[in-house]
């Protein structure tokens, strides 16, 4: 892939961080949720006031629904994690975590007049970190940079060795 030659050593060193630290962020959120035995997405989904809200009850109301829902969540962000830290499928780790942030920022955003019990870590109207850190994971998955630094770059390069 030719295009990488228009990327300076240093656009590709921040694009790569840049992976590599949402991969942590996203992996280290799945990781402790699956060492917190008591942890579930029932709190937060009972405080979805927005566009998710019947989704959201609809989960909470059925709890295999909610086992499955925690289970894929968990799980989700470590795979997700893990394929941005290494680079391995990295494209789709990008996708399928804006993807679930989307759902995240859709079922609680901050938005005038909706009010959460939950705190929130800082004060947002309308951008959230979460909306930010999707966006961002849009422009990763825009910018492939695992093919040339990550674990992708193997992966292309045996599939092309091997139909040869």
């Amino acid at each position: 892939m030719e295009r990488h030659k228009i990327w300076t050593k240093t656009q590709l060193s921040v694009l790569v961080s840049l992976r590599f630290l949402i991969g942590w962020h996203l992996f280290y959120e799945g990781l402790s949720k699956l060492l917190s035995p008591n942890w579930s997405s029932a709190g937060f989904l009972s405080e979805s006031k927005w566009v998710l809200q019947g989704m959201a009850e609809w989960i909470i109301g059925n709890s295999r629904v909610l086992a499955v829902a925690d289970l894929l969540n968990t799980w989700g962000l470590i795979a997700i994690g893990i394929g941005l830290i290494v680079g391995l499928y990295a494209r789709t780790a990008a996708f399928v975590g804006a993807g679930l942030l989307l759902v995240y920022y859709l079922n609680n955003p901050p938005l005038i007049g909706l009010e959460y019990s939950i705190p929130n870590e800082g004060n947002y109207l309308v951008v959230s970190k979460t909306l930010i850190e999707a966006v961002t994971l849009f422009l990763l998955a825009v910018f492939p940079t695992s093919q040339f630094i990550g674990l992708d770059v193997l992966r292309v390069n045996f599939r092309k060795n091997f139909s040869n």
